[in-house]
């Protein structure tokens, strides 16, 4: 496909988003279900530029949650998720960062970023890198993820800000009682709305904009 044929992608994309988005740069801390899945997403979206961190490789359980394939197993899931969106949008800026994120790294690996998304799955990890960006860019939004297990209870998850950090998910449930692709695909999903909500501020947009 020539490049000129591309902008047809986003034809279906809200009037004036795309331009807004593709001038953007969101940061992903974690590729597993909740940050494939959200990159996916905000590539579909229009996104202009994502920095993807995790050192993780693709394994056979991931593929029921994980925005990953058969063919991708044993590879590097920043390098197979790059490969996936740019089957989406080839113009669209990756940088795969094939690293396991420490708080002291942070500020390097995501510095270029107007917004992070946190899609980490330890418990731990989350609280340290809160409080890193906290530290390091407190006027910059960071959108988490906690409580996302089990099966159903759509109604359950939902969005908690407080200041520039975000919360989607219950907040209660553990990793123990087991993963579900559609429950964890609608939190990353929300993580990504709310990302593009915040990028183009225009909070309610579908509202605002309704017949």
């Amino acid at each position: 496909m020539r490049n000129e044929d591309l902008s047809g992608i986003f034809k279906r994309n809200v009037p004036g988003s795309t331009e807004i988005l593709q001038e953007a740069c969101v940061g992903i801390a974690g590729c597993g279900g909740l940050g494939s899945n959200a990159a996916a997403a905000l590539v579909r979206a229009g996104i202009g530029k994502l920095i993807l961190a995790d050192f993780d490789r693709v394994e056979l359980s991931n593929l029921n949650r994980q925005y990953y394939f058969l063919s991708d197993l044993g590879k590097s899931k920043v390098e197979a998720l790059e490969a996936r969106l740019k089957d989406i949008n080839p113009e669209v800026d990756i940088d795969a960062c094939d690293i396991e994120v420490t708080p002291e790294e942070v500020d390097d690996i995501f510095s270029g970023a107007d917004l992070l998304i946190e899609a980490f799955d330890r418990a731990e990890s989350k609280h340290w890198l809160i409080e890193r960006w906290c530290l390091k860019f407190p006027d910059r939004h960071l959108v988490c993820a906690s409580g996302i297990s089990g099966l159903g209870g759509s109604s359950s998850i939902s969005i908690r800000s407080s200041g520039k950090i975000h919360f989607v998910g219950d907040e209660k449930t553990g990793s123990d009682i087991g993963l579900c692709s559609a429950r964890v695909g609608l939190a990353a999903n929300m993580q990504a709305n709310l990302a593009i909500e915040l990028l183009t501020g225009q909070e309610g947009w579908a509202y605002d904009n309704s017949q």
